[in-house]
């Protein structure tokens, strides 16, 4: 996993996208990814932290993107990363999204499949695709109004705005707003707690909730 960074602190596991300067998500960023979330399903895993620096992502890959584009596997980029969110979403424990700098698109995406998202003061968040020609190609257009509700996620993908801590905290994007310097180390310590708790009946508590959105 040369794109992805993944450590074990006790019983939670810090996985840190590593694709500088922004971690732009390309295929091989992707498949990182994917193979970080199997290793974090060990049971020995109660929790995880999944992070990126200075960015959490801000968005696909464009030089990719356009290169599939124009070979007409476009759509290919959209179910590998929904695979990969999908796949982050049905881990049975806790998972937080620390959200430092930029989450735009595929980005904020990923952050959405996770059980909660902890931002930076600093951090900014948003699903512009609109501006590109394009829209939310991996799961933002369903994720995003079961979280807000169907109007102010309709005005963030209709226009593409980008949305400030603060603003996301209010939204219902955000779990909670948190100093930059100490993003990490509170959701680690977040998630450390939540790994000393009932880790088989969160993990059903979650299936069932998944089920009953039709995720």
């Amino acid at each position: 996993m040369s794109l992805v960074e993944f450590q074990i602190d006790g019983a939670v596991a810090l996985i840190t996208l590593a694709r500088p300067p922004v971690n732009a998500l390309n295929g091989a960023l992707i498949g990182d990814l994917d193979a970080a979330i199997t290793e974090a399903a060990d049971p020995a895993v109660r929790s995880v932290v999944l992070t990126g620096s200075p960015h959490f992502a801000a968005g696909a890959d464009i030089t990719e993107f356009t290169d599939t584009y124009e070979s007409g596997d476009v759509r290919l980029v959209a179910r590998r990363l929904t695979h990969v969110i999908r796949h982050l979403e049905q881990l049975p424990k806790p998972v937080i999204a620390a959200v430092a700098g930029y989450a735009l698109g595929g980005g904020l995406e990923v952050a959405l499949g996770c059980y909660f998202r902890y931002l930076a003061e600093d951090a900014t968040v948003g699903l512009p695709e609109i501006t590109l020609g394009i829209f939310p190609g991996a799961g933002g257009t369903q994720r995003l109004p079961r979280l807000i509700g169907m109007s102010p996620a309709r005005e963030m993908i209709y226009s593409g705005r980008f949305v400030g801590a603060a603003e996301a905290l209010e939204l219902g994007i955000a779990d909670r707003v948190l100093k930059p310097e100490a993003l990490i180390d509170e959701a680690m310590g977040y998630a450390g707690a939540w790994a000393k708790g009932p880790t088989v009946a969160l993990g059903s508590a979650k299936q069932a909730i998944n089920e009953g959105w039709g995720r």
